[in-house]
């Protein structure tokens, strides 16, 4: 069997049992890198110096019989906006070209305890703002399942990665959907944890009150295991919440008497028929695993999209006022004074659409413009998040499509930003409210590529939304599947 067959938690027990070598392993990993990257284009680098040395860090405590976890010796990519100490991160912007942060963000610094090992960086929309991985400064990502077609964003790179095989699983990290958008389009499993459940210190913000950190991996199970591995309190980040959640302890608990809700709004006008389709085959075999199914209005759902893009741009607006030329990253060589630096930096050093949305949130936070823009857009989020709770009162869980298409065509959605930023629908809602997402394959449509589906819990349901995936998994092989490209430059062990 090649290793690229064996998913993170079926390494990892490989490892244990001798089978192969964390260097090994390691050693594929990045051999198989470099065998198809060329074509996928998921990493922006590579360590593999780091990688090596940490694989035989691994080993030796695995050797001496140290505990590390399930998922200890297992290769893994990581997106370019989580801090990484001395290696590059530059969140796939020109203006944080060559910068080397200090220190891990503590995701980076608790998987490194697990004993898992970074290989490399991967690709993203600059900033995290795009939902295609096409606005990267250094490189455009492609559907391994058709090379034609984008990824998804913001964490495409990472998604894509996964789905070629190239590592065993990947982090990512979701702001309005980046997390579960991309997992859809490329065929693997993706969780957006609950706000709070994941430190986000250490990762670089777009919108500080959506952002969170989270796995992309073959399974729900894997997902779990990755999941344990992050969340917990932080001292660091004051959002982070003291409570511990395992969701592998419950992981085979099954779906037998759930009550899951589907909203008729997410099933309206605009969604492809093949998508749905596939969602309501779904929701049949949870029914038939032994959940109750039953449809709900949910009424907020035009208000998300506006309301979420006026308080990320907000949110980024100020957050991207810190790159100026001065402390870190690109500085203009064409400034001659204080305010030429600031100024061209900035023109040089951010792309279009990081420049746009920057550009929207000022105007929502500007005088005259506060309260008509910013304020409204907020209480519309409390509307949803007031939604939200009345639907949990009822059910368990709610399940829907997680984008109204499969992948597009790269380029299309450049050309028309308001569809790209309307593709958001089903999954912005999650992180205005801060609860947490998990996106599984569900299906393929009649030209071969993946359709997702979302389950939406209660916060801090992280486990059982984990559960109710690993459920629909047992039953079903949409998460076994893999493109052709998958099967070229197998690293056998």
């Amino acid at each position: 069997m090649s290793v690229f067959e064996w998913t993170p938690l079926e390494t990892a027990a490989k490892i244990k049992k001798k089978e192969v070598s964390v260097r090994e392993v390691t050693e594929a990993a990045l051999k198989r890198v470099g065998d198809v990257d060329a074509e996928v284009g998921a990493f922006l680098r590579t360590e593999e110096d780091y990688a090596l040395r940490q694989a035989d860090i691994v080993q030796k405590k695995i050797d001496g019989g140290e505990e590390l976890g399930p998922l200890a010796g297992v290769p893994f990519g990581l997106k370019d906006n989580i801090c990484t100490k001395g290696l590059e991160t530059t969140c796939a912007s020109k203006i944080l070209s060559g910068f080397r942060p200090p220190y891990h963000a503590t995701a980076t610094r608790k998987l490194e305890k697990a004993g898992v090992i970074m290989i490399g960086k991967t690709n993203m929309d600059e900033f995290a703002m795009g939902s295609t991985s096409e606005t990267s400064y250094y490189k455009t990502t492609k559907n391994p399942w058709d090379l034609s077609r984008v990824p998804g964003g913001s964490s495409g790179g990472s998604a894509a990665a996964v789905a070629a095989r190239e590592v065993p699983f990947t982090i990512g990290t979701d702001t309005g959907g980046s997390i579960r958008q991309p997992a859809a389009y490329c065929g693997v499993t993706g969780l957006k944890p609950t706000y709070g459940a994941v430190s986000r210190f250490g990762l670089i913000a777009y919108g500080s009150s959506l952002d969170q950190i989270g796995p992309i991996a073959p399974t729900a199970r894997d997902c779990a295991a990755v999941f344990n591995a992050i969340s917990g309190y932080d001292e660091m980040d004051s959002t982070s919440m003291p409570l511990e959640i395992d969701a592998l302890r419950e992981i085979d608990g099954g779906v037998k008497g759930m009550k899951i809700g589907i909203p008729k709004s997410y099933f309206g006008e605009g969604l492809h028929e093949e998508v749905r389709a596939a969602v309501l085959a779904a929701a049949k075999v949870f029914a038939a695993e032994g959940a109750e199914i039953e449809e709900f209005d949910f009424p907020m759902l035009d208000y998300a999209v506006p309301a979420y893009y006026i308080i990320a741009s907000a949110e980024a607006s100020s957050n991207l006022s810190r790159y100026d030329g001065v402390k870190y990253g690109f500085r203009s060589e064409q400034a001659e004074s204080l305010r030429d630096i600031y100024l061209k930096t900035r023109t040089e050093g951010f792309g279009g659409e990081v420049k746009k949305r920057i550009m929207l949130g000022a105007f929502a936070l500007s005088s005259g413009y506060y309260d008509a823009y910013y304020n409204k857009a907020l209480q519309v989020k409390a509307l949803i998040k007031k939604a939200f709770d009345e639907a949990f009162a009822k059910y368990d869980m709610i399940l829907g499509p997680v984008a109204p298409t499969t992948a597009p065509k790269l380029g299309e959605s450049l050309k028309d930003p308001l569809a790209m930023y309307l593709s958001d629908i089903y999954t912005v809602s999650a992180n205005l409210s801060g609860l947490p997402g998990l996106s599984l394959p569900c299906g393929f449509d009649k030209e071969g590529m993946p359709i997702g589906m979302q389950l939406l819990g209660k916060a801090f349901d992280d486990a059982k939304l984990l559960r109710a995936g690993a459920a629909y998994q047992n039953v079903t092989s949409f998460h076994r599947e893999t493109p052709d490209i998958a099967e070229k430059g197998g690293e056998s062990a």
